[in-house]
């Protein structure tokens, strides 16, 4: 597992990054690749999904006043936000034959999420029915994802030190009665993203049985 931490990204350069991964993994030219970054304020809606512009609460044009992109993605899911302070992770994985299940993989990409906060000293969960991580009825971390051929890309973002308030300029994965919450307003300290990090690599090996480098 190659493990690249790339620092703050815009999110289009991270698209066309991904969309290039995953066509050199479809041929064999690199390994399984876990792409660890923050991108600047933006929002994204996911693919197919009607509701999703519906639970936008800010036009288009009043998003770019406030500094805050708008991207139509191929991933799965409804509306979310990232930003600063923001842990994104992009999984370009080749799952094997015997893990070609997508609501597994969402699963395992769950408990990826669960044990690496257990680590830091926060207790998350599932709730039933739902995608990501829960804290109570407010979710610290969103999963959407896309497989083509059985190679993943897209993948998760899990709140560190996030500006909350951005999440008022949606409704957070069409969500309407859960709240959201970040590493750090659950901890009441100020938390290092580069702690995270290496705690979301190291159980991302253990759940996908790949020694993870750096």
């Amino acid at each position: 597992m190659d493990v690249r931490r790339l620092g703050l990204v815009d999110y289009q350069a991270a698209l066309d990054l991904q969309k290039d991964l995953v066509e050199r993994r479809k041929q064999g030219l690199i390994s399984d690749r876990l792409l660890l970054l923050e991108h600047p304020h933006v929002i994204t809606l996911g693919a197919r999904n009607h509701s999703s512009r519906a639970n936008l609460l800010e036009t288009p044009e009043s998003l770019a006043r406030q500094g805050v992109a708008l991207f139509e993605t191929g991933r799965g899911g409804d509306v979310t936000y990232h930003g600063p302070g923001q842990l994104v992770g992009y999984p370009i994985l080749e799952l094997p034959a015997d893990r070609r299940d997508v609501h597994r993989y969402v699963r395992d990409l769950e408990e990826v999420l669960i044990q690496a906060v257990s680590d830091v000293g926060v207790a998350a969960a599932r709730i039933p029915g739902l995608t990501g991580i829960w804290v109570g009825d407010e979710k610290l971390a969103a999963i959407g994802v896309r497989i083509s051929r059985w190679v993943t890309s897209h993948g998760f973002a899990l709140n560190v030190s996030t500006d909350l308030s951005r999440f008022g300029l949606i409704v957070p994965c069409g969500i309407t009665d859960k709240g959201v919450t970040s590493l750090e307003r659950l901890l009441g300290r100020p938390v290092l993203m580069d702690e995270v990090a290496d705690r979301v690599a190291a159980r991302f090996e253990a759940a996908f049985g790949r020694p993870a480098t750096t």
